[in-house]
């Protein structure tokens, strides 16, 4: 199973036992012709005003597994108030820590950030008040302060090399997750590192060391701490990735599923049915997984997320209301219903903050499982059941748990599918990268993102002070 303890322990995590390497162009992967056309122009921008500027994070760690990256993210020691000058095609977002997008046509953003300072990295005293999230620090510090080794390198254009202050690099080869600094503390003062490393362990197939299995084993009642909403969006980005059933395992190997969802805890430890309500949890997120892997190179698999969260909680929610056995005639349909909305709001919706038609949606995928199920046949339904407004997404949902509980294959992906997938030709050299300056000056374009919509131009505004946003100067 992914994420099972790795045994060679004996590297540390402390600063001053790891080496700082930059490895050569002809020493590492990375490609620039991989590299993502605008992510280059504002690397090269970045690089002609004077600014250093690196690929980080999940960019540089995909780059360097050969996978293709979902986001080039980018950093840079030029300040968020520098880089609105710099590119004016812009804006700034953040509360915690400011980030500058930077536009392209098509929809197209890359996320720009300056280099922060370790903040808590060296503090070891649980009543120091950290330094602003906005403070800014070196290429080192920066790197110190992310979550996960892997994570926390940087690619520079200048010179095409890989600069390593955290092992990474080693990690990556030897097929490790590893929270930067001492796992404990680092969990402790933001327990959500712990769903990103079971994520990224998932995702790559990767071992969890021991150190920061063991945190994340002893920890894991810390996620009650988090906000309802981080914990809902990383979730979700769980669910999306293709992985979750993977995920699922080392959820449950650590204890983080039960904290997540303690509902569960009573039907797991029921030693009649424990193990095979486990089976069925990851034979349905094994058949969602099935989903987006099919629908790779098809077009965008897209599932609300009402029916994400559906299908994380069905084992649970078939045998808590018997959906298979009801008979929904005359006043029962709406008894079950109102039955259904207020245990899941009362278990599972308020503990993630989920808006209201939100919990309508699973409710209606639930209470009709036994109307599909009873007048399914020859794998179709009469016409009075398809006339029904719920049967597209409750048909779609049914069809997924047909996969996971009775192996039957999806006949029509195309039902997962909302649009094929954009063929854009790559930009193959530098010359031509460095084209098109009217997205980078800020030139008024169609496809340009607007904000709010009460401009007309799209150039961010300006205040009417002597100084302007950011500390950038008006005229």
């Amino acid at each position: 199973m992914n994420g099972t303890i790795e045994n060679d322990s004996q590297l540390t995590e402390a600063k001053e036992d790891r080496r700082h390497i930059i490895l050569s162009q002809e020493e590492h992967p990375i490609l620039e012709k991989d590299i993502e056309s605008e992510a280059l122009k504002v690397l090269y921008r970045l690089r002609d005003a004077g600014y250093s500027g690196y690929l980080v994070g999940g960019g540089v760690r995909d780059l360097y597994l050969g996978n293709q990256p979902k986001d080039f993210d980018i950093s840079t020691n030029a300040r968020p108030g520098q880089l609105r000058k710099l590119f004016r095609n812009s804006r700034t977002i953040g509360r915690r820590f400011r980030l500058v997008q930077v536009f392209f046509k098509g929809n197209k953003i890359i996320e720009v950030s300056t280099l922060r300072s370790q903040s808590e990295y060296d503090s070891n005293d649980p009543d120091k008040v950290l330094p602003a999230n906005n403070t800014f620090g070196t290429l080192e510090e920066d790197a110190f302060r992310r979550d996960l080794t892997i994570n926390s390198l940087f690619y520079e254009i200048e010179s095409k090399t890989l600069i390593d202050y955290v092992g990474g690099v080693q990690d990556l080869t030897d097929g490790i997750i590893r929270i930067v600094g001492e796992p404990e503390q680092r969990i402790i003062r933001d327990p959500v590192r712990m769903l990103r490393a079971i994520r990224h362990a998932a995702r790559n197939g990767f071992k969890i060391e021991k150190k920061t299995l063991d945190a994340i084993s002893n920890h894991a009642d810390k996620l009650d701490l988090c906000p309802t909403s981080r914990i809902r969006d990383e979730l979700l980005k769980d669910l999306r990735g293709g992985t979750s059933k993977p995920w699922a395992e080392l959820a449950l190997q650590t204890g983080i599923f039960s904290t997540l969802f303690p509902f569960y805890k009573e039907l797991f430890n029921d030693v009649t049915q424990g193990e095979a309500v486990k089976g069925e949890l990851l034979a349905m997120l094994g058949a969602l997984d099935n989903i987006y892997c099919q629908g790779k190179g098809k077009g965008r698999v897209v599932l609300e997320d009402a029916i994400l969260f559906a299908l994380l909680i069905f084992p649970w929610a078939l045998r808590h209301f018997d959906l298979l056995n009801q008979e929904l005639k005359g006043p029962v349909y709406h008894r079950l219903s109102k039955s259904i909305r207020s245990e899941l709001d009362q278990v599972f919706a308020r503990r993630l903050n989920l808006k209201r038609a939100i919990k309508d949606k699973i409710t209606t995928l639930f209470v009709n499982m036994s109307s599909l199920q009873k007048n399914r046949k020859n794998d179709t339904w009469p016409a009075w059941l398809r006339k029904k407004s719920y049967f597209p997404d409750c048909s779609r949902f049914y069809a997924l748990y047909q996969e996971a509980i009775a192996g039957e294959a999806l006949t029509d992906l195309k039902q997962f599918i909302v649009e094929a997938p954009q063929h854009v030709e790559h930009v193959e050299h530098v010359a031509e990268v460095q084209e098109a300056p009217d997205l980078l000056a800020g030139a008024n374009t169609s496809e340009t993102p607007r904000r709010g919509g009460r401009r007309g131009g799209n150039n961010p505004a300006f205040s009417n002070e002597k100084h302007g946003v950011f500390g950038l100067r008006k005229g």
